[in-house]
């Protein structure tokens, strides 16, 4: 499955799309296992923000409509427990849909989450999602080439970014939003070149 997202790669332009107004909204996702082809997604997180702050949050736990494997549980400490009354993703979908709506999307190893999403989009006979979207990850690397580590606990860490819910999806959707900003920081002298 390819990934339908045009990912943005030019760097140097996101401080004019931040100053402009530009709705981003920071995802992250939970899943069941790593294989979209195999694999659920079991929450969902978004934080939406612009230049003047966050502007609305998302968060749903959701039956993945089969048993969570330890391995996943161990990581985001979701359990069959916690999403045996959840919606399914087939009603999940559409409310987040209309949520993100235009904006630019957000996420740390973006295509992860991004095929992810999709594939429930496909599993449901939904379009795939159109938005532009940017890869943290990548965008840290630009950011600070010297720096051997570039995981999202390991930004946030660096970067004193207050971690409350580590490997879960609204924390690590708004841990990612604070990451984002804090590049274009760092960098704004050279997008303004």
């Amino acid at each position: 499955m390819q990934l339908p997202n045009k990912l943005l790669r030019d760097y140097k332009r996101l401080l004019r799309l931040l100053n402009n107004g530009t709705v981003f909204t920071a995802v992250d996702t939970e899943t069941t296992g790593l294989s979209p082809d195999t694999c659920r997604i079991i929450e969902i997180g978004a934080v939406q923000f612009d230049k003047s702050g966050i502007i609305n949050t998302f968060n749903t736990l959701i039956n993945p409509e089969s048993p969570i494997p330890a391995g996943s549980t161990n990581i985001n400490h979701i359990t069959d427990t916690m999403v045996a009354s959840a919606p399914v993703i087939k009603t999940v979908l559409p409310e987040f849909i209309n949520f993100i709506g235009n904006s630019i999307l957000i996420a740390h190893n973006a295509p992860f989450d991004l095929l992810f999403l999709n594939k429930e989009l496909e599993r449901c006979s939904m379009p795939s999602m159109g938005n532009k979207a940017i890869d943290t990850l990548n965008l840290s690397r630009w950011a600070y080439p010297s720096s051997s580590h570039h995981g999202l606990q390991y930004l946030a860490n660096a970067m004193n970014i207050k971690v409350e819910d580590a490997h879960r999806a609204c924390d690590d959707a708004r841990v990612c939003s604070e990451i984002f900003l804090r590049c274009i920081k760092d960098t704004e002298s050279v997008q303004k070149i």
